[in-house]
């Protein structure tokens, strides 16, 4: 049966783990062409083995450098012939204090979450523009409201959603669709891989995921969204309570927030 997807080429970046991963296997099912690229090329080799048979194309890429984000769009449209949609979501986090953390650190973040939704955007841009296709930006709570100990994810996500509506303002004439998502507390690896003050992989997360939306739940509302052709996507009760009390209440929710993530001076 057809759907909006049908034959449409959709690159994905990050998509060999959570929400990229769940995206991914989402837009297969619905007869899409796919690209996504990841730096784990077992990772990526699986989900070939995975879907075997499918329209699928992948690429070893680290986003934060700019030479491979250009590989990985231009050999998506070496493959496909174009792209339709071009959704950013590779992402790395950081749990640190500011006093604690090294600028280096902060750069890692930065370079990969806002730097590498740059590089692909710019690459693809004149087949997006031509298709009049989609641009999605995988954003965060976190780029409505600064977090404690994510004060450099924050600034990324700040990054991003301003420079996607800018965009967006700049393709109104083009009808290319700019779009931002910010998923609230999903199920992700992110969390397990973000970094620590000195830039190493934390390794933990004392969160509680049962508690979060799943990836493929948040995939679907993305998908829904993007057939929409919507402006901007905030997801579960947390994230829009949040942004809600954020813009209203900012002085409550500074309170709110500390008491949330630090205890005694320290993160949680």
């Amino acid at each position: 049966m057809s759907s909006y997807f049908s034959d449409k080429v959709v690159a994905i970046t990050g998509g060999s783990d959570g929400i990229g991963r769940a995206l991914v296997e989402l837009m297969i099912g619905e007869g899409a062409k796919v690209a996504t690229c990841g730096r784990n090329h077992d990772k990526l080799y699986s989900l070939q083995l995975k879907n075997t048979g499918a329209m699928l194309h992948t690429v070893v890429c680290d986003v934060s450098k700019d030479q491979d984000c250009k590989k990985f769009i231009e050999s998506t449209i070496e493959t496909f012939g174009g792209i339709d949609i071009l959704v950013n979501n590779a992402g790395i986090s950081m749990r640190a204090l500011v006093k604690d953390a090294d600028i280096e650190t902060m750069h890692k973040v930065m370079d990969v979450n806002f730097f590498g939704a740059l590089y692909c955007t710019k690459f693809a841009l004149d087949s997006i523009i031509k298709r009049k296709g989609t641009i999605v930006g995988i954003s965060s709570i976190a780029g409505y409201r600064g977090l404690p100990g994510r004060s450099a994810y924050s600034a990324s996500k700040f990054a991003l959603q301003g420079w996607l509506e800018a965009l967006r303002t700049e393709l109104l004439d083009d009808e290319v669709n700019v779009m931002w998502v910010c998923p609230g507390f999903t199920t992700s690896n992110i969390r397990n891989t973000a970094l620590d003050a000195k830039g190493d992989s934390h390794g933990e997360n004392a969160m509680d995921e049962s508690k979060m939306m799943p990836a493929e739940e948040c995939a679907y509302y993305i998908a829904e969204a993007i057939k929409k052709r919507k402006r901007t996507l905030v997801l579960t009760f947390t994230g829009k309570r949040t942004v809600f009390m954020n813009r209203f209440f900012p002085a409550l929710t500074d309170k709110l927030v500390h008491k949330f993530f630090i205890k005694d001076g320290k993160l949680k």
